[in-house]
This record gives C-alpha cells, structure tokens and sequence, in this order.
C-alpha cells in the first residue's frame, strides 16, 4: 500500500533517484579512501596492470557492499 500511495504521489521516483545519487556520491568516496588506504597508485597501474585490476575490483566489491548496508538494505 505504501508503495502504491508513493507511485502515485510521485514520491517514489524523487526517493529512488536521491537514494541513487547518494550511493554513487559515497562509493566513489569509498572507492577513493581505499586505494589510499591501500596504497593503490596510477604508478602501480603502469607497472602491475592486472594486480591493480584485482586490487580495484576487490576495492570495488567493498564499497558496493558498505552501500548496499548502508543505503539499501536499512
């Protein structure tokens, strides 16, 4: 029923696009605070290509996963 009352107030879509841009606004935060945390530089990226792929996506994989507890599933 809330959901209902919400889609066709308009309140619904407004709620889902802030939700949205604050999750993306704190995972490049996030995203940023550990490749410094963890010492992942551009210098590594042209010396060690795929080890700052792994490190970026695991990096990646953290940040999503404080969103989504953070944001998502409250």
């Amino acid at each position: 029923m809330t959901y209902i009352n919400s889609l066709t107030r308009g309140d619904l879509i407004e709620y889902l696009f802030k939700i949205d841009k604050q999750a993306r606004e704190r995972f490049c935060r996030i995203v940023k605070r550990l490749k410094t945390t963890q010492g992942i530089t551009e210098q590594m990226k042209a010396d060690s290509p795929m080890e700052w792929v792994e490190k970026m996506n695991y990096i990646r994989q953290q940040a999503a996963e404080i969103i989504l507890n953070e944001l998502i599933y409250i």
